[in-house]
């Protein structure tokens, strides 16, 4: 009977002790389907040794942590937490979960959602609900990124969908906030695992980091071709910024995948956004939407970007960034300086 299941879960990822980002966005995301529902937010926290993170779940709006403390998940393995998940969604019966669209959230989530023969909504980038109904509206681009398509859950429960980070707000963190800690017990032992963790490698390669840049200069094919994009280069060169690009720009081979802002490559949210012969597809938009400040360089004044844009020049970008870049040097060369923090 689906009136049993009540509540909205978030899934707390915790890597080294410290609770993953996009848990924290999920829970400031989780508390406004809470607040419309009037059911608890409940946070579910697994590892070793980290029951006291639960605080931090209670300060960032959760009304209650399920925590499993126990040596035997101390690192993430498929089957003991989603044996886990499974024993506490079968029991408490939450009518929404949520998780982040890392690697381990992906994983999580699909194979729960497999034994729990219910819906998981992929990479998803607003939710709602519909209350009369105790709908989840989870939403997503679909059809290469050309529509938003609201994806529903009706006969099954929980339902369930995957949040990439940086797409929800997390709240203010509030220190006097109270909720419930519950601790469960846990039968599973190293010895019935049919994987054992031998070692785990970091990986210390040098990357760009988009996802902490506070300023990103982006591009996208409005530039023309790969000599005109080294413009992209020269201006974030010029102010300190990080470069970005559309995924028409990564296939043409400009930029790595890595530099991708988008539904198909990183979400993130800079202090200032520079979309320079960027169209504004729905599928770019929502990686870079809720970045603080939007500056938009387009030809076109029709072009999507500009109702996204904090603000806009109509313009080549050949003639335009050339004059930024010589602007940009002039101030510096005149002793100013650049902060963005």
């Amino acid at each position: 009977m689906m009136d049993e299941y009540r509540g909205v879960w978030v899934f707390i990822e915790q890597n080294d002790g410290k609770i993953e980002g996009v848990s924290l966005e999920l829970l400031g995301a989780g508390r406004k389907l809470a607040d419309k529902l009037e059911v608890p937010l409940s946070g579910v926290l697994l590892g070793y040794e980290i029951k006291s993170l639960s605080r931090e779940v209670i300060t960032y709006g959760a009304d209650q942590v399920y925590v499993i403390d126990h040596e035997v998940m101390k690192d993430y393995r498929t089957e003991s937490y989603m044996k886990a998940v499974i024993n506490l969604a079968e029991k408490y019966k939450p009518e929404i979960f949520l998780y982040g669209a890392t690697s381990n959230g992906k994983d999580l989530a699909s194979a729960v959602a497999t034994d729990l023969s219910t819906g998981l909504t992929a990479d998803t980038t607003m939710l709602d609900v519909e209350v009369e109904k105790r709908l989840l509206e989870a939403s997503r681009p679909a059809f290469g990124g050309n529509i938003m398509a609201t994806i529903l859950c009706k006969k099954h429960r929980p339902q369930m969908a995957t949040v990439r980070p940086k797409v929800m707000k997390a709240m203010e963190p509030n220190p006097d906030r109270h909720g419930e800690v519950i601790e469960e017990p846990i039968t599973l032992r190293e010895d019935d695992m049919r994987t054992k963790v031998i070692k785990i490698v970091k990986d210390v390669t040098k990357k760009v980091n988009l996802a902490e840049a506070h300023v990103v200069v982006a591009g996208g094919k409005g530039m023309g071709d790969l000599q005109n994009f080294q413009l992209i280069h020269e201006l974030a060169d010029t102010i300190g910024a990080t470069v970005g690009g559309t995924r028409d720009v990564v296939e043409a081979g400009w930029l790595p995948h890595e530099q991708q802002v988008g539904q198909t490559g990183e979400t993130i949210t800079p202090k200032i956004y520079f979309a320079i012969g960027i169209s504004g597809a729905i599928q770019h938009v929502v990686g870079m939407k809720n970045s603080e400040f939007i500056i938009a360089i387009n030809k076109d004044p029709q072009a999507p970007i500009f109702d996204v844009a904090t603000c806009g020049i109509v313009g080549d970008a050949l003639e335009i960034v050339p004059k930024l870049i010589k602007e940009f040097k002039e101030a510096r060369e005149r002793g100013g300086e650049m902060s963005y923090v």
